[in-house]
């Protein structure tokens, strides 16, 4: 890892706030949009978004290599056609209970892919951060819908995502987001046609639910680049880890804002997860000093 301190794991907490924003979003256009309309407002919206930034900031933009970007694309955007169709289908929690399990693929995969062996000490976060998801959220798989089958498979893909993400070097931040946001508009473009769309397209008649689907997109493209600069950054298996304290944000905004009550169960999951992001941020202290360096407007 990198001598960065404690930085990929700010960089993915703030990520972490902007995906949860994007995907309560998301969920509140399930009645009115198809979920292909959503998934096409998110990556051509952050495509526009990433792309004006880095014609501002004068970053170099890249298409056909290094080949690893390819992989973090096309990876990246069969992640975001089965999280976009899951969360129209289910409940914000119950999506970001089997999306942020991903750190088990990047633990499992990260060893023959990229030679990192993952330690018992990194094992044991993971378990203890995916066993407290499952005891906050009181996961029920008796009655499994294509939608959880859809999360586990982004799930998956997003695994392959970050570990590409973790092995590029050399490209800045805003040049993957632009590449990743191009790539996944053709996806979502095509699964507008290969899928049924029930809704249509009447309601984008409606300016609120146009605002509603730029928001979608504008919070999208800040997480994004929170993300790329964290699995660019730290190590992917930690990050992971560092990730699944969004589910935590999603359970406090419901609790704040919409009134829901949580059980001790619910409790004792939180803490679960939040336990190994903090015993890793510690351990990472201890372990590396914090340089103070100044950032580059490109990364």
């Amino acid at each position: 890892m990198k001598p960065h301190g404690l930085q990929p794991y700010g960089w993915m907490l703030a990520s972490c706030v902007w995906f949860s924003a994007m995907g309560l979003l998301a969920h509140g256009l399930k009645l009115t949009c198809d979920w292909q309309a959503v998934a096409f407002a998110r990556s051509g919206l952050a495509t526009f978004f990433a792309f004006s930034l880095a014609l501002l900031a004068g970053t170099r933009l890249v298409f056909l290599r290094p080949r690893v970007l390819w992989i973090r694309s096309l990876a990246g955007s069969g992640s975001m056609i089965g999280t976009f169709y899951a969360l129209t289908h289910l409940p914000v929690s119950d999506v970001l209970t089997i999306t942020n399990t991903f750190p088990i693929w990047v633990a499992l995969l990260s060893w023959p892919l990229v030679g990192e062996r993952p330690t018992l000490t990194v094992w044991g976060a993971v378990l203890c951060a995916v066993v407290g998801v499952a005891v906050a959220q009181n996961a029920d798989f008796s009655h499994l819908e294509i939608a959880h089958f859809a999360a586990l498979f982004a799930s998956f893909f997003t695994a392959i995502a970050m570990l590409g993400l973790n092995r590029l070097q050399g490209i800045a931040s805003l040049a993957i987001v632009v590449h990743f946001s191009a790539v996944s508009c053709v996806f979502c473009l095509a699964a507008y046609f290969a899928f049924d769309t029930p809704v249509g397209t009447s309601h984008l008649s409606d300016a609120s639910e146009v605002l509603h689907l730029f928001a979608v997109g504008m919070t999208a493209t800040v997480g994004q680049l929170f993300l790329t600069k964290a699995f660019r950054s730290g190590s992917a298996t930690r990050v992971s880890v560092v990730g699944l304290s969004q589910v935590v944000m999603v359970m406090l905004y419901e609790g704040m804002v919409q009134g829901r009550e949580f059980t001790v169960q619910q409790v004792l999951g939180t803490v679960l997860v939040l336990g190994p992001t903090a015993y890793l941020m510690a351990r990472e202290r201890r372990r590396t000093p914090i340089p103070v360096e100044p950032m580059r407007v490109d990364e």
